[in-house]
């Protein structure tokens, strides 16, 4: 196989191969590993130098064989080499493209102009240059068929396609992304995990205020219907957040707890309603309803 394959080719293959593979197993996030890491720029240029060493070693080793063998083992190495597959297609390929006439035959296309010894040959185009400009006639044709007759989507056709997908992944990520809940889009959580993880945060921080079971303190009762800013999830979690009536009021847990964790203890402290505390405190603010929260949303 090595026989077959040249060094000029071996070489190339085999950093690529290297290189897919370590942006394959190196996380980089978006960005290339070898942008982004320095020692695997490093890694890199040094696997290239060693392939380049081990194919100077290797050639090195052959010279000095060749060197000792006898005369005829000699000539059957180099006639087993050069049997090796030298690429002429491409060549071969090359001079087709190129369309030129061989040197022995330009005396055939030499035209009757002589400038102070310079001579002019009558060569056809280039066939890739012929090929080129066919292909780009037919891609012309097929573009005027799309965006002319067709009507095909225009650069701000696409643009406001782009956009309107975009706007659509937004919402999703939003929906999975817990900390981007706000006031508008935060609902009512009954995950008994998120239930769990709200009943911690509560204990750890209002029971000094509501009670452990809710039954109200300082602050007012949270487990019968009135309400003084509002019983739904949204009111709940905004009150949270920002904090209860202005001089009286609880402070505003937006510095100390993420979006999620708000979520999570304003569902906590909903799942206490119609539960029996121990000692309830008389109920504060006005009776909460659905109705109630409609015409809070008008106002």
């Amino acid at each position: 196989m090595r026989k077959l394959i040249p060094s000029w080719i071996r070489i190339p293959v085999a950093f690529l191969i290297i290189f897919a593979a370590t942006e394959y197993f190196v996380d980089s996030g978006g960005k290339p590993a070898f942008i982004e890491y320095t020692a695997v720029q490093l890694f890199l240029i040094l696997v290239l130098l060693i392939l380049i060493a081990i194919e100077g070693v290797i050639g090195a080793l052959e010279n000095v064989m060749l060197h000792k063998l006898d005369t005829e083992a000699k000539a059957r190495f180099l006639e087993e080499k050069e049997l090796g597959y030298k690429f002429t297609w491409i060549k071969e390929t090359y001079t087709k493209l190129l369309g030129q006439k061989p040197i022995e035959q330009e005396a055939e296309i030499v035209l009757d102009h002589n400038y102070d010894g310079i001579k002019e040959l009558d060569n056809n185009l280039p066939p890739w240059w012929v090929y080129a400009f066919y292909i780009s006639i037919i891609f012309a044709i097929g573009y005027m068929l799309k965006y002319e007759v067709f009507n095909g989507d225009n650069q701000i056709d696409e643009l406001e396609t782009e956009l309107a997908e975009a706007r659509i992944a937004i919402e999703e990520y939003k929906k999975t992304a817990k900390d981007l809940v706000d006031f508008n889009t935060v609902t009512l959580l009954t995950e008994a995990s998120d239930l769990k993880a709200g009943k911690t945060i509560f204990e750890s921080n209002c029971v000094a205020c509501h009670m452990a079971d809710g039954g109200g303190g300082i602050g007012p009762n949270l487990t019968d219907k009135n309400w003084i800013l509002g019983g739904d999830i949204k009111h709940v979690f905004k009150t949270v957040s920002e904090g209860g009536r202005s001089g009286k009021g609880m402070i505003a847990w937006k510095a100390q707890l993420k979006p999620a964790q708000i979520a999570q203890v304003s569902s906590y402290v909903l799942s206490l309603q119609g539960t029996t505390p121990a000692n309830p405190k008389e109920p504060q603010g006005d009776i909460w309803t659905p109705e109630g929260d409609a015409a809070a949303e008008v106002n």
